[in-house]
Order: C-alpha cells, then sequence, then structure tokens
C-alpha cells in the first residue's frame, strides 16, 4: 500500500487526507494519506523516508514550504520560480519538489469570474504560499500589487524579487478591487485582522484559509457588502494538480467532493 501525507505545523485543520483518501477510494488506488506535525527539525528525516521509498509522496503546508527545499533533489520550473514547494514525489531516483498553488488560485479564482484585468491587488502576508500568489496575480493582468505583513523586513525581501511590488504598513490599506488574505490569522476561532472594512462594496475578500469555513476577516468583508471566497476551492484545485502528479490521474470536482468537505 503506498503511503502519502500532508506535513505542517500546525496541520490539525488540514482537510487534505479526507479529500484525497476519498479519491483513492474513487479511482480504486490501494494507497492512504494521513497528516504529520512536524517541527524544523523533523525535515530531514521525513524527506529520507521518500528517498528511501518508505512514503510515496508528501504535501507541504505552513510554514515548510521553503524549509523542505535543501533536502529536495531538483525542482519543476513553476516550484523554482516560485521558490516555495508544496507537492514532492521522487521520479527517476530523484526526491522532486512541485508546486501546485499557483494554478490552484488560478483555477479557483476563474471559477468565480471574477475579472482580474488591471484589477488591484492587496496580499496580507509574505509566508511561504504568497510567491506562488504572486506569480498567479501577474499571468492574470494586474495593474498593481500591494503587500503588507507584519514583520515588515519580509514584504521587502519579495520586493527585491518582484519590484512592481508596494509594500504597505501592516494595520493601513490602500484602496483595491481584490485582498487576499495569504496569513494563518484566521485559523484559530477569535483571531482577527485590524483592518479598515470600509473601503467601498464590491470588492473580493478571498481568504486563503478553508478550515474555518468562515474566518473574522470574511465576515467583516460582508457587513460593507463586499463579496467572500475562502481558500477551499484553491485548496481542492491544489489538490487535484498533486494528485495527478502522483498517480497519472485528473480525479473529478463534483458536488460530491464539495459536500464531503463542508461535512466536515
Amino acid at each position: 500500500m503506498k503511503k502519502f501525507y500532508v506535513i505542517g505545523n500546525p496541520i490539525a485543520h488540514s482537510l487534505s487526507p479526507k479529500l484525497h483518501n476519498h479519491w483513492f477510494k474513487i479511482n480504486n488506488i490501494n494507497a492512504v494519506y494521513g497528516k504529520k506535525k512536524l517541527n524544523e527539525e523533523g525535515i530531514k528525516n521525513i524527506i529520507a523516508e521518500i528517498r528511501e521509498g518508505k512514503i510515496d509522496g508528501l504535501n507541504v503546508t505552513t510554514p515548510f514550504k521553503k524549509t523542505v527545499i535543501p533536502f529536495l533533489d531538483e525542482l519543476t520550473d513553476v516550484a523554482s520560480e516560485a521558490y516555495s514547494v508544496n507537492t514532492i514525489y521522487k521520479k527517476n531516483n530523484k526526491v522532486i519538489g512541485h508546486n501546485t498553488d499557483v494554478s490552484g488560485f488560478e483555477l479557483a479564482i476563474k471559477k468565480i469570474n471574477t475579472n482580474t484585468k488591471n484589477k488591484i491587488f492587496f496580499i496580507l502576508g509574505a509566508g511561504g504560499v504568497v510567491p506562488s500568489i504572486l506569480i498567479a496575480i501577474q499571468k492574470m493582468g494586474a495593474s498593481k500589487i500591494f503587500i503588507s505583513n507584519r514583520t515588515r523586513d519580509k514584504a521587502e525581501n519579495l520586493k527585491k524579487i518582484n519590484p512592481n511590488l508596494e509594500v504597505i504598513q501592516w494595520g493601513l490599506a490602500p484602496d483595491f478591487d481584490i485582498i487576499v488574505n495569504a496569513t494563518s490569522v484566521g485559523l484559530k476561532k477569535n483571531d482577527e485582522i485590524k483592518l479598515k472594512y470600509n473601503l467601498g462594496a464590491n470588492k473580493l475578500f478571498f481568504d486563503l484559509i478553508y478550515n474555518p469555513n468562515e474566518t473574522k476577516f470574511l465576515v467583516e468583508a460582508k457587513k460593507y457588502g463586499n463579496h467572500s471566497e475562502n481558500g477551499k476551492m484553491m485548496f481542492v484545485y491544489q489538490a487535484q494538480q498533486a494528485f495527478s502528479a502522483w498517480h497519472g490521474i485528473v480525479p473529478i470536482i463534483n458536488d460530491e467532493v464539495i459536500k464531503l468537505l463542508d461535512n466536515d
């Protein structure tokens, strides 16, 4: 039986096992998918288990999307461009790091029929997934991208790679069309982002967090007549791409899959 895991810290909120195990069953794949909470010291050993054939694949979530890279043999082009890995597998005796966050975000935005051409984006956070989000946004034809992070230096470091970024002080908000919460603020029930929400209506508030289903960030956005979306569909699409990379099968995303996650 093949073995797959998602690794991160925290990891209890992850619905990856539920989704992948469902797809294993539907596609008659003899495999099991679990989750492992790790500290940074555990990264080397779990990558070694892939190299030794004890584990067949990994998904990587916060905060290890960059941490895993030095232990890998190769990166795919998109993972190299983002310098961020969320999917790992072994191919031709090499441990490969891949990125499905870029396509996952892009597909999620397309699904809600949001016009992104010449729109102003505002990103909250500068962690491991943000370089992937930046690549996707640039492909979508954004006119301007603002970014803000609690530790300003991390945002400034991203600006060195992406000179067109404009760094905003944490807690302030420029005029924008689409705002993306790429922080972990919201995973806990009482988490709250201190932000001015009364900036006009009909903006898109997109939270990468999908569990809980609705963070305070999204609740507040709705109060002012804005459109809100959680990260569930990005999560599903990036998982679909990872599943395809591992098994050569593109699993179906249908109402059954969505309900499966909604019932958690």
